[in-house]
């Protein structure tokens, strides 16, 4: 089976990815923490970055089951909210939450801080960002938003991107340890609330049902 190859060109002056260096932060991930991190990720065969932007060569995990910077996100979210306001398909504890969040994102972000101590975490663990092997193992890709954080934002990611909420209690128990999880809800909201504004009116039922399960747990 051929390698997957995944190239990057740099990144627009001035947007999130550029600012945060995302795409090399991912070349370094593979090149400096993959080795040692201890959780099963692709292969990497080659990793390089440079002033024509990034190349992987990883694994191909095709065959395997499918399973931002504070400020800038800050006033991403504010200015996205009079158009996420005014869909139709958010329920009314989700429509309040998100006007909420207007003007307290970075205070959302800093509660972060108080979930527990910082570990190496993913940054989007969505089933998206999953496969899982022929053996059962479970692999995690793009490794694009990698940083020192408490790790329960991983779970609580997860939680708001990809599982349905009959099954959270699932999903919890499966994990174990819980703490810190409301700190870092508010958060990880404000990351759902953004993912869904691309979406068309409409179209975002199931990513409102998990907002509003999150907005039940605070």
């Amino acid at each position: 089976m051929p390698n997957y190859v995944k190239r990057r060109k740099p990144a627009a002056p001035g947007s999130i990815p550029a600012l945060l260096s995302m795409f090399q932060n991912e070349v370094r991930f593979y090149q400096e923490i993959a080795p040692v991190v201890g959780v099963r990720v692709p292969e990497c065969y080659q990793a390089e970055s440079g002033p024509a932007g990034t190349r992987l060569e990883l694994e191909d995990m095709s065959g395997w089951t499918p399973g931002a910077g504070d400020v800038l996100v800050a006033g991403l979210y504010d200015r996205t909210w009079p158009a996420l306001a005014k869909r139709s398909d958010l329920s009314a504890p989700v429509r309040a939450f998100g006007e909420r969040l207007v003007g307290r994102v970075l205070d959302a972000e800093a509660e972060v801080a108080w979930a527990g101590e910082p570990t190496l975490v993913h940054g989007d663990a969505s089933a998206a960002n999953m496969r899982t092997g022929p053996d059962g193992v479970v692999a995690l890709l793009d490794w694009e938003d990698v940083s020192a954080a408490p790790g329960v934002l991983d779970l609580a990611w997860f939680l708001v991107s990809s599982v349905e909420p009959a099954r959270w209690d699932e999903a919890l128990t499966a994990y174990g340890d819980q703490n810190g999880l409301s700190a870092v809800l508010p958060s990880v909201a404000i990351q759902g609330y953004l993912s869904l504004a691309d979406l068309p009116d409409g179209s975002a039922v199931e990513w409102n049902a998990r907002l509003e399960a999150a907005v039940g747990m605070l």
